[in-house]
C-alpha cells in the first residue's frame, strides 16, 4: 500500500485503516460471487458496513524497483528518505488522514522518445491510489509525482490489475510499483524492494448488525472467532493481497489461514458491497482501505 518513527507512528495510528498487500492465486473475481452462509444471504436488510478496530497483521508497505535499474533504487531511497525527513510525506497523508485536501495527479501517455517515470499500479486501493475522472488521487501517486519531479522525468502512470503490478516491472515494461505493496520474499521474485514509508495492518469488515466481534481486545480474540466459521462460509478478499494470504494461509508470513472459503474480487470495494448484498459473510483488507470503502459505501446505501 517507510517511516521513520514520527511518521511511522502517525500513519499505525490514524491509518488504522490501510497499501498492497500480498499475491495470492484465488480465481473468483467478479463482484458476483457466491459461496456466503445461509445466514449471510438473509441478512440482507444489512446496508452499511463497519470496521472491527483491531490490526491482524502488521506489514510495512514499499515501492517496487525494476532489478537492472540499481541507481533508480538508490535514487528513489534517497527521496524517501528525504521527505521522511522534511515533513513531506507526513503532509501527504494528512491529505488523507487528516484536514489536508488530496491534489489531481495527471499521467503523460507513454512516449519511449522521451524521458519518463513509468509507475505500474492499481488505482482500487483508496486511500494509496484511485481515480476521479482521468486524474490520479492518493498518498503513492502524489509520491509518484514528486518523485518524478525529483528526477526530472515526465510521469506517467499505468493503471492494471493488482496481480500485474509486480510482473510488469520484472519485464521492464514500467520502472517502478506503487500500489500499496506489502514487503514479502515472492514479490522479491520479481522486484527489489525500497526502504519502507508506511505500515499497514490486514481489518475485518462485517456488517453493521453484526455484533459478535464487539467485545473482541486483540487479534487472537478475532482469529478464534474466525475460526469457528465452516467451509460454507465465505471471506472476501481483494484477489493478491495480504488479505488472500490470511484467509488462504501462507507459511512465509506465518499465517495459519482459515475454514471459510476465499472470494476473490478485483476490489475491496467489490467485496464489501458483495457482502452487503448477502453474498459472503465477511472480508479482510488493508486498514486504510477498509475504512475509506466502508465510509464510501456507507454514503451510498
Amino acid at each position: 500500500m517507510k517511516f521513520k518513527k514520527m511518521v511511522s507512528v502517525l500513519l499505525a495510528a490514524v491509518c488504522v485503516l490501510s497499501l498492497a498487500a500480498c499475491g495470492g492465486s484465488g480465481d473468483d473475481s467478479g463482484s458476483d460471487a457466491s459461496g456466503g452462509s445461509d445466514e449471510a444471504k438473509k441478512d440482507s436488510s444489512s446496508t452499511t458496513a463497519k470496521v472491527i478496530d483491531i490490526d491482524l497483521t502488521e506489514e510495512d508497505y514499499a515501492f517496487g524497483v525494476d532489478k537492472t535499474q540499481p541507481e533508480l533504487l538508490e535514487q528513489v531511497n534517497t527521496f524517501v528518505g528525504k521527505i521522511k525527513e522534511d515533513g513531506t510525506l507526513e503532509e501527504i497523508c494528512d491529505k488523507y488522514f487528516g484536514s489536508g485536501e488530496p491534489e489531481a495527479v495527471e499521467s503523460a501517455e507513454l512516449d519511449d522518445s522521451k524521458d519518463q517515470l513509468v509507475v505500474a499500479t492499481n488505482a482500487a486501493f483508496e486511500p494509496f491510489e484511485y481515480t476521479k475522472g482521468e486524474n490520479y488521487y492518493g498518498i503513492d501517486m502524489e509520491i509518484a509525482a514528486l518523485l518524478a519531479k525529483e528526477l526530472n522525468k515526465e510521469l506517467v502512470i499505468q493503471n492494471m490489475d493488482f496481480e500485474a503490478v509486480c510482473l510488469s516491472v520484472s519485464q521492464q515494461k514500467c520502472d517502478i510499483a506503487m500500489a500499496g505493496l506489502t514487503i514479502s520474499k515472492e514479490r522479491e521474485e520479481y522486484v527489489v524492494f525500497t526502504d519502507s514509508y508506511y505500515k499497514a495492518s490486514q481489518r475485518l469488515v462485517v456488517p453493521e448488525s453484526e455484533t459478535k466481534f464487539d467485545d473482541c481486545a486483540d487479534a487472537e480474540a478475532v482469529e478464534a472467532l474466525l475460526n469457528e466459521l465452516g467451509g460454507s462460509d465465505s471471506i472476501g478478499v481483494q484477489a493478491g493481497t495480504t488479505g488472500q494470504f490470511y484467509v488462504e494461509g501462507d507459511d512465509e508470513l506465518e499465517f495459519a489461514g482459515l475454514p471459510a472459503k476465499c472470494v476473490t474480487y478485483k476490489s475491496g470495494s467489490l467485496a464489501v458491497q458483495d457482502m452487503l448484498n448477502g453474498n459472503i459473510k465477511y472480508v479482510v483488507i488493508d486498514a486504510a482501505p477498509a475504512q475509506a470503502i466502508t465510509e464510501s459505501i456507507n454514503e451510498m446505501q
